[in-house]
């Protein structure tokens, strides 16, 4: 039977613990007693052991994934992280280390995003404390004062629109958020402890589109600086600076023709300098990840697009599929606050008479997955498909596209008001 020590005369409490034991007469057996007590000692002991590797993020575009599913897009993205994260380690399988986020969340890393800490440990738990939420001549900030750089998580929300940041491994200590008024985009901020050892961080936006946000410590790692885009001023695409993204290239050539044999690569820059000129002469002003045909990589554009902070971002693709017969056009996002650019756009193409193939959400394609501005990938039409390749092949048909994806976005911008 089991007995608390301090209740029942025939069983003892070991010094520093409360606990059941087993029932058993002190004085003939002590050495049983003895070996029961010394059991919790022993795990105790061990517990001082760190059954963990400790490691932080490295490089510019570090991600995490929920799980160890796989596609050729890759494993289903949960966050990009900023560099220097500190992660635990509690697993290892293949080029993944599983990592616990908090009690209850985990997930996993590439081992070549991170590198190996040996000079601190993790603690317990993590404070975080005061905020402060401002602005300056281009955007909204929300800092929050923290004591370790720990992962995080965002997501986007509509109906209200806001920006949920998930910060884990933290117990608030935030006694006080300052706002000023030299913020224009944020109506809101504030958070829940919605668990012991996760924050959640709200930031109500002022209007319902979003365009964009980055979520990057500064660089004593002390502060979590989460960058507000905000909307501009006039709702016109003049007022915009857009992005056109040429898919592939170099010795990425993309899909080929059913029977032109046509390469993706080539006529996607042939639709980005079509749609290019197209804006020019609406007073729109562009940038290009490529002009020529050379190797880009997927990180190298996403780093530029960084760097370059355009209004939004079109990218060009020619789709291809193993059955001739599937054709049509469609539009991609992952975020659902970026959705409504791709719904604008995508009615627009549908008026070129092609099939409609479909808006596709939660799309695991690299450069829908920066949060820093409205992103649609356009799949103009199938190079697999006879019809479809007929009309990639006009140069009549990418002056159509280039006009009706001019008219998404105004139609995308004449909505929002």
């Amino acid at each position: 039977m089991f007995c608390v020590a301090y209740k029942y005369p025939g069983c003892v409490k070991a010094p520093g613990f409360f606990m059941p034991v087993l029932y058993l007469p002190v004085m003939k057996h002590h050495f049983l007693v003895a070996k029961l007590f010394l059991l919790p000692l022993t795990f105790f002991a061990q517990d001082t052991v760190k059954p963990y590797l400790l490691v932080k993020t490295t490089g510019q575009l570090p991600f995490l994934e929920y799980g160890l599913g796989d596609d050729r897009l890759g494993g289903a993205k949960l966050t990009y992280l900023d560099t220097s994260v500190l992660l635990k380690v509690t697993d290892s399988s293949g080029g993944d280390y599983k990592v616990q986020l908090s009690k209850y969340h985990s997930a996993y890393v590439a081992k070549s995003n991170v590198l190996q800490v040996t000079d601190k440990q993790m603690r317990p738990w993590y404070l975080s404390s005061s905020w402060r939420v401002y602005g300056n001549d281009q955007y909204d900030f929300v800092n929050i004062g923290m004591e370790e750089r720990l992962p995080y998580r965002s997501v986007q929300q509509i109906n209200p629109a806001r920006i949920v940041v998930d910060i884990f491994g933290v117990t608030s200590n935030t006694n006080w958020i300052t706002q000023l008024h030299s913020v224009k985009e944020i109506k809101n901020a504030w958070y829940e402890q919605i668990e012991d050892d996760v924050l959640r961080v709200f930031i109500e936006l002022k209007h319902k589109q979003h365009w964009g946000y980055l979520i990057a410590y500064d660089s004593t790692g002390k502060k979590l600086v989460i960058r507000v885009k905000r909307q501009p001023e006039k709702l016109k695409p003049s007022q915009l600076v857009v992005a056109i993204d040429a898919g592939h290239g170099g010795s990425n050539a993309g899909a080929d023709g059913l029977t032109s044999k046509a390469l993706e690569k080539d006529y996607t820059l042939k639709f980005a300098k079509e749609l290019q000129q197209y804006l020019h002469r609406k007073g729109v002003r562009t940038i290009m990840t490529r002009e020529t045909d050379v190797d880009m990589s997927m990180p190298d554009r996403t780093l530029f697009l960084r760097a370059a902070d355009p209004s939004i971002l079109i990218s060009l693709h020619l789709n291809s599929a193993g059955n001739p017969n599937v054709k049509g056009t469609s539009t991609y996002y992952r975020y659902i606050g970026f959705r409504p650019l791709t719904q604008a756009v995508l009615e627009r193409m549908l008026q070129l008479g092609l099939n409609e193939y479909g808006n596709v959400g939660n799309f695991n394609f690299s450069l829908s997955g920066p949060t820093e501005y409205p992103n649609c990938l356009v799949e103009i039409a199938f190079l697999s498909n006879a019809e479809d390749e007929q009309r990639i092949l006009d140069p009549k048909f990418h002056r159509s596209v280039a006009k009706q994806i001019y008219r998404g976005i105004r139609d995308w911008l004449k909505n929002i008001k």
